[in-house]
């Protein structure tokens, strides 16, 4: 049994090639009696040791997480900006980046644990990089986060269309402007300014780049955290960096 553990990625990798030659030209080489074999020999490798498809994936994964943190690493000098907006200490000692949408039902998810990392920990600095990927609602949201910033009212709005209904409009945000204080048509007229948008591709382009799928994702230094992740794993990767020196 330990050595068909050690063979299962093996076997199983062999597996794929036979089944990507099916979606290749090479398949034509083969008769249909003989792509009928290979199915079988699959299906019984993979009925003796399901295994072999845990181990498969396992591996995959780990692969994939490591090229992941590759292309953090490689993208470090471009992950904060002067324009970026941040909360906590702006001189902290661990610098957390959070990509999120305004919408994300798990980005609002994570907020009492970043609150409460920020409330007992005053050496992180959190940069915001708003992501704006549900729809034209969250475009929407980004926008008037961006345009909030230029009142230096950017975290006041953030906290009010965080707790608000996700799907964001206008007077949703009007509202939200009025009773934090901001100028309205002021806020209204920068939303249109060219410039936010600019910024929020730029954020599209980094995302991209670095292989963000879904919101939030936070990068911890040079840590790739994916999800709502909790208060002890925030901590245990902000203590990762700081062990870093």
């Amino acid at each position: 049994m330990p050595l068909m553990r050690r063979q299962a990625p093996l076997a199983f990798f062999a597996a794929l090639v036979c089944i990507l030659c099916f979606r290749s030209a090479a398949a034509e080489q083969f008769t249909p009696a003989q792509r009928a074999e290979i199915v079988d020999v699959i299906r019984d490798a993979l009925k003796q040791d399901p295994s072999i498809l845990r181990d498969a994936v396992a591996a995959l994964q780990a692969d994939e997480s490591k090229r992941q943190a590759q292309n953090v690493v490689s993208h470090l000098d471009q992950m904060v900006g002067p324009a970026d907006p941040v909360a906590g200490n702006p001189a902290g000692n661990v610098t957390i980046v959070e990509f999120f949408d305004v919408r994300c039902p798990y980005c609002r998810k994570l907020e009492p644990a970043m609150a409460q990392l920020l409330a007992g920990d005053h050496q992180v600095r959190l940069v915001y990089k708003d992501l704006p990927i549900l729809g034209p609602a969250s475009i929407l949201g980004s926008r008037a986060l961006l345009a909030a910033q230029k009142q230096g009212g950017y975290e006041k709005l953030r906290d009010r269309l965080m707790q608000a209904p996700p799907d964001i409009t206008e007077d949703t945000v009007r509202q939200a402007a009025q009773q934090t204080g901001l100028d309205w048509p002021r806020l209204k007229q920068d939303m249109d300014d060219a410039g936010i948008q600019q910024r929020l591709n730029a954020n599209l382009a980094l995302a991209r780049e670095i292989g963000i799928e879904g919101t939030p994702a936070l990068v911890v230094g040079g840590q790739f955290l994916p999800g709502a992740v909790d208060l002890p794993e925030l901590q245990k990767a902000i203590a990762t960096e700081r062990a870093k020196g």
